[in-house]
């Protein structure tokens, strides 16, 4: 992170410290505009040689210095929420508009009004999600984790063994993290949020509890203060993270694997709640007996929105929400309402649901 912390102050956040707090010896009271004439050198970064960019006169004007913990801090929050707002609308919208089975509309369980509840949750979280995870991108930038620049640090294999480590470690840390997050004292407070949506949408992926979803993220900033991790390799990584947790919310059930933890897995998971918990792959369901094979409808387009397969889902999902959560309190779009409960099977719109 101290590459795009650099990059960052460089284009835009030196100017903002410098006009936000100046250094009143250099500039004067109310002066922040003026040009620095100092002998001192300017702050110096390898960010040029990477990008061409050159340090602005601003990056000595503020009477918060670069290597300041505080504005590091907010700098690297305003960072983390800003491209985690701009990464989550431009992946998910992707998703949205070219992958996502617009079929899911029609689903019993689809809520009234999901796509915007889907997108405002997200919006609230993303801040507090940043300000928890900004003290890891802090401790990195201040060289206290093993984030190393040059190739040749480690021996060549390192390099490509680097990431099957990362998804295997992040993989196995969050299936406890989720897992434990489903207990019955944490479960109603964090992560209930975020079962919110039944039959998700791409822009279910980030709609978190902000502390549910930084504490499922904390096995990848915990990583390279475990192993050695090459900056730009994890800067990939970061941005992998993000789309493969759009990917799994996306309904195209494609991968059908009994390996790969893919949409159709994590449908499982907001459907019965109980089972997949993993992020990537589905070793540590398997392990920790908590894996649920995908129903087979869901990978033929004929049988995936069909009503008996819906009315099975319904059906076991219902009762499900029953115990864990002791009712439903959500509002589905056809027309279910907060607290009815369930006695029957009517038909609406060509599809029985429950009411």
């Amino acid at each position: 992170m101290d590459i795009v912390l650099s990059v960052c102050d460089n284009l835009v956040l030196d100017k903002f410290w410098a006009a936000t707090f100046p250094r009143h010896d250099i500039l004067g009271a109310g002066n922040t505009t003026a040009p620095y004439f100092g002998a001192e050198p300017l702050p110096t970064d390898s960010v040029s040689q990477y990008f061409g960019i050159q340090t602005p006169p601003e990056a000595y004007l503020s009477s918060f210095a670069r290597d300041d913990i505080v504005r590091q801090y907010f700098s690297l929050t305003l960072i983390t929420w800003i491209f985690g707002v701009l990464l989550y609308f431009f992946f998910a919208t992707l998703s949205y508009v070219f992958i996502f089975d617009k079929a899911t509309f029609k689903h019993p369980k689809y809520l009234q009004n999901q796509i915007r509840l889907e997108i405002a949750q997200t919006m609230i979280s993303l801040p507090g999600m940043a300000l928890l995870t900004a003290p890891f991108f802090t401790a990195e930038v201040r060289g206290f984790g093993m984030l190393y620049e040059a190739v040749d640090t480690y021996p060549r294999w390192y390099l490509y063994f680097q990431f099957p480590l990362f998804l295997l470690f992040t993989d196995f840390g969050i299936y406890w993290i989720h897992r434990g997050l489903h207990h019955k004292l944490v479960y109603k407070n964090l992560h209930k949020p975020h079962h919110k949506w039944i039959m998700p949408t791409p822009y279910a992926s980030h709609a978190f509890h902000a502390v549910d979803g930084w504490a499922q993220s904390i096995p990848y900033h915990v990583f390279p203060f475990v192993f050695p991790l090459h900056k730009f390799a994890y800067l990939a990584l970061f941005t992998f993270i993000n789309i493969w947790t759009i990917m799994i919310h996306d309904g195209e059930y494609v991968a059908n694997s009994p390996l790969i933890n893919g949409a159709a897995c994590h449908t499982m998971h907001h459907l019965y709640f109980n089972y997949n918990y993993g992020q990537f792959t589905t070793l540590w369901d398997r392990l920790g007996g908590s894996y649920r094979k995908p129903n087979m409808e869901l990978f033929y387009k004929e049988t995936k929105v069909s009503e008996g397969e819906w009315k099975r889902q319904v059906e076991e999902m219902e009762e499900i929400v029953r115990e864990v959560e002791n009712g439903d309190d959500r509002v589905y779009a056809g027309g279910e309402e907060k607290g009815v409960k369930v006695t029957g099977v009517e038909k609406r719109g060509g599809v029985k649901r429950r009411a």
